[in-house]
């Protein structure tokens, strides 16, 4: 393997290009982002496993739609286990969010307006809530440093035109829906999750970057579950909910993340990931 460019270094993934095959090396740092500020203090083994655990759910999904995947071991030997060798794709200019229970910004716009991303939902619910069923809430992908804005489907249509976005809906609630299963099986609910989605080089539709991590998902342990609060986490929260005690403003810099709060979030990452696949996080 030739010398690779760094193309773009992200809040979490480092982008290369391998000049001689045209294909990109995406590599999962142990960096960790919170209101889109990354903090200064690495989370051990994070990168590895966000990596395999999207490879495990690549694999698992792969009958909805084709991802970007051409190698997990074709990758520069300092980036084994945590590097994908992948397919160049033309992403979709939209952040494709399922949620199938209420958190986060969705709880804020449903005690503002009683709908998420225009999607209305009955009076009532409150944090932690089941909804009736699934919704596709799309978000704006605002550039590093500025924050995604709540989209409309009619919205995304405009952006992308009807055809993609309804595929956009299609493939993005299939993903979550089939996901959510296999995770309830494990004993995890996938409160709600957020895809990319590309184009390749003949125009079909292809899943990128990560998928059903505890970066891009809420994972709440199903034993625990208790509308009405906020719910224990096995994802990025955990750093969140730190993060937001300290009263830190949410700009950078970000303060340092404290040895037990690093451990107990690893723990966080280890433990979905163990629940999920079934295999020990060596």
């Amino acid at each position: 393997m030739g010398d690779v460019e760094l193309l773009h270094s992200g809040k979490v993934r480092d982008v290369y290009l391998d000049p001689g095959t045209d294909e990109l090396i995406l590599v999962a740092s142990d960096r960790i982002s919170v209101y889109d500020v990354v903090l200064p203090t690495p989370i051990p083994d994070k990168g590895a496993i966000l990596t395999q655990l999207s490879l495990w759910w690549f694999e698992q999904l792969a009958g909805i739609v084709p991802d970007h995947v051409v190698s997990a071991t074709d990758v520069p030997a300092e980036w084994a286990g945590r590097a994908i060798r992948c397919k160049r794709l033309r992403m979709v200019p939209v952040e494709c969010v399922a949620r199938g229970y209420l958190a986060g910004s969705g709880t804020t716009q449903y005690r503002q307006t009683g709908a998420v991303s225009g999607v209305p939902l009955p009076p009532g619910l409150v944090e932690g809530s089941k909804l009736p069923e699934p919704i596709f809430t799309p978000t704006t992908k605002a550039a590093v440093g500025d924050h995604d804005e709540p989209m409309t489907l009619e919205q995304v249509r405009e952006q992308v035109g009807p055809q993609l976005a309804d595929e956009l809906v299609d493939v993005t609630m299939q993903i979550y829906r089939r996901g959510a299963d296999l995770a309830a099986e494990r004993g995890v609910i996938i409160a709600d999750t957020k895809i990319e989605l590309g184009l390749d080089e003949h125009g079909k539709l292809t899943l990128g970057d990560e998928l059903l991590t505890p970066d891009s998902s809420r994972f709440w342990p199903a034993d625990t579950w208790e509308p009405g609060h906020a719910q224990p986490s096995l994802d990025k929260q955990f750093v969140r909910d730190w993060a937001a005690g300290t009263g830190w403003d949410k700009k950078p810099p970000a303060p340092p993340v404290p040895d037990d709060v690093v451990a107990a979030t690893r723990a966080r990452y280890v433990e979905v990931y163990e629940r999920l696949t079934g295999k020990p996080w060596a």
